[in-house]
């Protein structure tokens, strides 16, 4: 514990390092407060409908990377998931189509050309969903969207028509915070700002499902125990898993060089 103390410590004494942990922390409760930002024209108080469909399958797998913000209709309810989708077919068809091939290998130029090309069709990919999410909503709590019971107060064309935008902001936004968490702060900002809302429904979760064992008959703990340690497993096995593919190119890289010194020959250092 003191030597944990004492690294802490160390750490803030950096002054780079110190500013760097202090922007992280600051952008990831930015983004902790834009998910609970509810969008015009949305009662919060009517979103049971919505939250019931979110407690598993799919969707409860989309609020659980969005960390809430689906269920509860905020202006990111998509989270970042739509800038995931959009650099995912960025990497297909860099393996599929010669001009995104070409990107690949310019480097820095290449590399600015495809973050654009990531973002408009990231634009896009919002531009579809958001509509589609809209439309669940009102199926699933149309007490909640006050265009709908309230037609004089807003319209629903209007209403459809600014939340698409919101959401289509909302998202952009987040990306604009996962990129300035890379710049000025920790690590990589997608994957801090996923791991975060995972984290921040992880609670709420295992609280649930503690409730749910504990009413059931049959030895529902000795489930809910069994089901800790197969999650247990499953965290440890993805840390290795991770750690190991960050050593298979170093070892790599190092019969490469070794290679190239020693005329093919990797010779070791007695």
């Amino acid at each position: 514990m003191k030597n944990f103390i004492q690294t802490i410590q160390n750490i803030f004494k950096i002054e780079d390092l110190r500013s760097r942990i202090l922007n992280t922390l600051l952008f990831l409760m930015i983004y902790r407060l834009a998910a609970h930002v509810v969008l015009p024209g949305i009662d919060p108080t009517q979103l049971a409908g919505l939250q019931a469909q979110t407690e598993g399958g799919l969707l409860g797998l989309l609020d659980a990377f969005s960390g809430g913000a689906f269920s509860q209709a905020s202006v990111v309810a998509l989270g970042i998931m739509p800038y995931i989708s959009a650099s995912i077919v960025v990497q297909l068809l860099g393996i599929a189509v010669p001009y995104f091939q070409k990107l690949q290998k310019e480097g820095e130029s290449g590399r600015k050309k495809l973050n654009q090309i990531t973002r408009i069709l990231t634009v896009i990919v919002v531009l579809f969903q958001a509509p589609g999410y809209l439309i669940n909503l009102k199926s699933q709590a149309p007490g909640a969207i006050i265009a709908y019971s309230n037609p004089e107060i807003i319209s629903p064309a209007f209403f459809m028509f600014t939340s698409t935008l919101i959401i289509i902001a909302g998202t952009l936004f987040i990306m604009w915070l996962g990129e300035r968490i890379t710049e000025k702060g920790i690590g990589n900002g997608i994957s801090l700002l996923i791991m975060v809302g995972i984290i921040a429904r992880l609670p709420f979760s295992l609280r649930d499902e503690f409730l749910s064992r504990l009413n059931e008959q049959g030895g529902g703990l000795v489930i809910f125990l069994i089901e800790m340690v197969a999650l247990f497993i499953v965290v440890v096995s993805v840390i290795l898993l991770v750690q190991g593919t960050r050593k298979i190119p170093v070892q790599f890289a190092k019969k490469i060089v070794g290679n190239k010194q020693y005329g093919g020959v990797r010779q070791y250092p007695a």
